[in-house]
């Protein structure tokens, strides 16, 4: 007789009566061990190991070479919901075909990333969508449900969310306090969230490392009352990687790592991603916590059962593995049609103006002659978080394919130099070896622990000689290239070889900085040959230059046994730069042989702006904008596009060139969409996913998170961009009629049709805005509500239907912890971009106003102030709840609170503060009202609520100045 199957084996009983049988089947020690990324087999009952988290961003990463589509900001630019969900879709199915495989790949697939791209210095932009919720939420809704699949039960993957909360700054990231007021919260951030969430898509979160309001991400409330309240189904939270044990240190938020972990799992962090494959220590420490009693088993429970969950939905215990278990679809010709598909879409046209005489230069038509010149005309780059390429189409790879390779030329527009040591030696590379494919694809499964190869001999220095590519990437960042193309590199035996294919790695080990060797140390904007360009300001450096090595922080000197990294400046050797030849020379050559010149300029996602590094401007690097003007001046019919994870500040080339576009690293298939943009094969319709500003003086400081406040985005943004968001022009026109809106009920209704007034068939990118005509607090310009890509033949009109629900024209109002529509006008704005509206129409909403704050009902919580200045918004409690404290306590900070109803008079006043110090409340006038003298308390966290006489009446704006180390978190009145 064939024994029957255990229940959770059987595909025919619900998920949760599943999980709860197998859960009842493990024991104790085999439910905490679910707790660690890595989790063991179970042999007895016939379980599989599994680990949560596979990066699968725009792509399978770190599992060898797949299929590797744009990067995510480039798929927030195609503004293409369905096309980014078929993008999804192949990846997950890569996703599946990898493991069947390789049982190190994952399901649980960490991606997308949706954090909003608040500010372009951001180094991790190019992980992210857009600065508008709603296109975030709508992208990214469409990519998780790629990724999850169309089955009603199963998953092809588990998609887990990147990173809750308000997160945006790599400087600091894991101590900074990101300050985000109420309405910053529910109408800016956690709106990227929450749409994934409800559709269904998404398995789970993974924290931020920074601090939220000055509470670890990891111990954030607001995943259990907030992100699990929005759907009804298990969500795993998956801890990133060695966050756990920030919590202790650098964070000091808590003395042990016992009361770290049992906070985190009881704040409702699943799965902790710590210390690597090695599961012991954070088990141990759960174990620790134990036995102290600082969690209990249901804790341990809870967290298993999600994961759990999770494993079921995958097909993990299905006899047959589920729906999914036999997908093997990889590299195929869908997926490599889709690449290229997404790689046009996401092309951007910035500019395209009208020559003397003639019609704009774009498209290009057929030329004679095309040069391309430029850093990235010859590069198809990757990013931290790519797949190893199986296809590769630089710009130049594109454009000689569409137009023969006898027709395009190209120049690179390095700086190529000889560097000489001070006994007249110059620096020598000498012969190597073939690639290393085999350590390469190793490496591709864990790139954090890539090392430099050693199997090649190191430079030497002799009287011959290497001519080495010098590329400033900003800042002074350069990298050197051998004649063989290989990158100047540095593995851990300190010598310097030309061993690297690109530069990449946790670590880049392949970025240096040439120093003045009679600085100290910090005179790295300097150009090394004493001329103005890339390398800074003219200035001569008669005693030459220390050439320092970034990755490991030492600098170069010259030994018996090769070339190697010193351990400080004493032991450095003291180089000269013998230019052979500048870069804008070779491009100023190829320009003026040319019919047209298209140079490509950009940014290597390794480099200046990546996970860990923050950028410092908006500005094109030095090296670069000589290049585009030395093409320029040579040639006028000049193509500049810009190939990069960010925006840049280029406000020079917008008003010098006649032609210039945007797009993200586009992945396998780059080069030959660009070239078919360029060539008119098909119409540019990406759009901008985030504003363009026009100069670094626009930006607030990196570590404000106050939109509003800060005036940020498109949303608030009171100035002029360089480019706005939603931007981007075609290569025919568009009419936008008959923009109709009706409410019914809790929808609004609206159509519009759009005609293509041109004569190329194109996609358009039709906008909806909407404003508040008369609020009553601070709301945006406007904002995206709707939008849709359509594709329209010359001639041909399209009607579309938007459905916006009522609840979006809706602000968050702190006065009653609520989501709330005022009563009254509202505008819908249609249009192609947010600064170019053609068609408005105005609907009005029913109901009552909310009125004046009911002070003397709840009083008022310190955090749901309407502005602020000096102040930063703490936690009030390890576990739960808001202060504010002054930013600087000598300075201090006020805190403004609008519309306080005092009704018929008010006769006291109670602050709950801890720390020390004072506590004035105004009138808007100045006129004081009482101070409150705030003695220690004991602590930040050790709060006592005092009295003071207060008479008020009415409805009034209250002004409260705090000054001195405290926390306010709360003001009370008595009638």
């Amino acid at each position: 007789m064939t024994p029957q199957p255990p229940p959770f084996r059987d595909p025919a009983l619900p998920v949760d009566r599943r999980v709860d049988d197998l859960l009842d089947r493990l024991t104790a020690d085999e439910r905490l061990a679910l707790l660690h990324q890595f989790t063991p087999a179970v042999d007895r009952l016939g379980l599989a190991a599994f680990r949560t988290g596979q990066e699968a961003l725009h792509g399978v990463a770190w599992m060898g070479p797949a299929t590797v589509f744009p990067q995510a900001v480039g798929l927030g630019a195609t503004w293409h919901p369905e096309l980014v969900r078929r993008v999804g879709e192949a990846v997950s199915r890569e996703v599946r075909a990898l493991r069947a495989k390789d049982d190190r790949g994952g399901l649980n697939v960490w991606a997308p990333t949706v954090n909003l791209l608040r500010n372009p210095l951001w180094g991790r932009g190019e992980e992210g969508y857009a600065e508008d919720p709603a296109l975030t939420s709508a992208i990214a809704t469409a990519f998780t449900r790629g990724l999850r699949g169309d089955h009603p039960v199963y998953w092809r993957t588990a998609p887990v969310l990147k990173h809750w909360l308000a997160h945006n700054n790599e400087t600091a990231r894991d101590t900074s306090s990101a300050s985000v007021r109420p309405r910053v919260l529910h109408e800016y951030d956690l709106r990227a969230f929450r749409g994934p969430v409800e559709a269904g898509a998404v398995a789970g979160v993974m924290p931020a490392y920074n601090l939220v309001n000055g509470r670890p991400n990891h111990l954030s409330p607001y995943l259990e009352d907030t992100l699990r309240a929005w759907t009804d189904q298990e969500l795993l939270v998956c801890s990133d990687a060695g966050a756990p044990s920030n919590l202790v240190e650098p964070q000091g938020y808590f003395a042990t790592h016992e009361e770290a972990v049992a906070a985190a799992l009881r704040a409702g962090v699943d799965s902790f991603t710590d210390h690597g494959t090695d599961a012991s220590v954070i088990l141990g420490r759960l174990r620790g916590a134990l036995s102290r009693g600082l969690i209990g088993p249901e804790d341990v429970e809870r967290a298993a059962r999600r994961q759990l969950t999770v494993r079921c939905l995958l097909g993990e215990f299905d006899p047959e593995g589920g729906p999914y278990a036999d997908e093997t679809r990889f590299d195929t010709a869908e997926h490599r049609e889709l690449a290229r598909e997404a790689a046009e879409a996401a092309v951007v046209l910035l500019a395209n103006e009208p020559q003397a005489g003639e019609g704009p230069l774009l498209p290009l038509g057929e030329p004679e002659r095309i040069a391309v010149v430029g850093l990235l005309g010859d590069a198809c780059k990757l990013d931290w978080y790519s797949g190893a390429l199986l296809h590769r189409s630089s710009p130049l790879d594109g454009l000689r394919e569409r137009f023969g390779a006898d027709r395009v030329t190209f120049a690179e527009g390095v700086d190529r130099i000889r560097l000489r040591t001070a006994s007249g030696a110059l620096l020598r590379v000498p012969d190597g070896g073939p690639a290393d494919t085999a350590r390469a694809a190793e490496a591709a499964l864990d790139p954090a622990l890539l090392a430099g190869r050693t199997d090649l001999p190191p430079l030497t220095a002799d009287a011959e000689g290497s001519e080495l590519a010098l590329v400033d990437w900003g800042d002074g960042v350069l990298t050197l290239r051998a004649p063989d193309g290989r990158y100047l590199s540095v593995a851990e035996d300190g010598f310097v070889r030309a061993s690297a294919e690109e530069p990449g790695g946790w670590v880049v080990q392949e970025t240096f900085r040439l120093e003045a060797a009679g600085s100290d140390g910090r005179d790295g904007d300097d150009r090394a040959d004493g001329a103005q360009g890339s390398h800074g300001t003219r200035r001569s450096h008669g005693d030459g230059h220390l050439l320092l090595h970034l990755g490991s922080g030492g600098y170069v000197s010259v030994a018996a046994d090769g070339v190697k990294v010193a351990a400080d400046r004493e032991s450095a050797e003291v180089f000269s730069v013998e230019t052979v030849e500048r870069g804008e020379e070779a491009v100023a050559r190829a320009a003026a042989a040319a019919d047209v010149v298209v140079v490509v300029a950009g940014n290597d996602p390794h480099i200046n702006g990546r996970e860990t590094e923050d950028r410092t401007t908006l500005a094109l690097p030095a090296h670069q904008d000589r290049l585009w003007r030395a093409a320029h001046a040579a040639n006028p019919r000049t193509v500049l596009v810009l190939v990069s994870s960010y925006p840049y500040a280029v406000p020079d080339a917008a008003a010098a060139l006649p032609a210039l576009l945007w797009t993200a690293h586009g992945g396998q298939a780059a080069g030959t969409a660009l070239a078919r943009v360029l060539a008119g094969d098909v119409s540019p319709a990406g759009r901008l996913p985030q504003t363009w500003y026009a100069a670094d003086a626009d930006l607030p400081d990196l570590l404000d998170y106050d939109v509003i406040g800060g005036r940020q985005t498109y949303l608030y943004f009171d100035g002029t961009p360089l480019f706005p968001f939603g931007y981007g022009l075609s290569y025919t026109t568009f009419d936008y009629e008959e923009l109709t809106a009706a409410v019914d009920g809790e929808t609004v209704r609206l159509s519009c049709t759009v005609t293509n007034t041109g004569a190329v068939a194109s996609d358009e990118v039709a906008q909806v805005y909407a404003r508040a005509v008369a609020p009553s607090v601070p709301r945006p310009h406007r904002e995206l509500v709707a939008h849709e890509r359509v594709r329209l033949a010359p001639g041909a009109s399209a009607t579309l239907s938007f459905e916006v629900p009522v609840s979006a024209l809706g602000f968050w109002d702190v006065a009653r912890g609520r989501w709330t529509v005022e009563p009254g006008a509202y505008e819908f704005q249609a249009g192609a971009s947010s600064a170019d509206i053609r068609r408005t129409v105005r609907v009005e909403t029913a109901g009552g106003a909310p009125g004046p704050r009911p002070v003397l009902v709840a009083g008022l919580s310190a955090a749901d102030y309407d502005e602020q200045s000096g102040t930063v918004i703490v936690d009030r409690t390890k576990v739960s709840g808001d202060a504010v404290t002054p930013a600087d306590p000598a300075e201090g900070g006020t805190l403004v609170y609008r519309s306080c109803d005092f009704a018929g008079g008010g006769s006291g006043a109670t602050v709950t503060v801890a720390g020390e110090g004072t506590v004035d409340l105004s009138l808007a006038d100045g006129t004081p009202l009482a101070r409150v003298e705030v003695p220690p308390t004991g602590g930040p966290y050790a709060y006592t609520t005092l009295g003071v006489p207060l008479l008020l009446q009415g409805v009034v704006d209250l002004h409260i100045a705090l000054r001195g180390p405290l926390r306010l978190a709360h003001l009370g009145f008595t009638g």
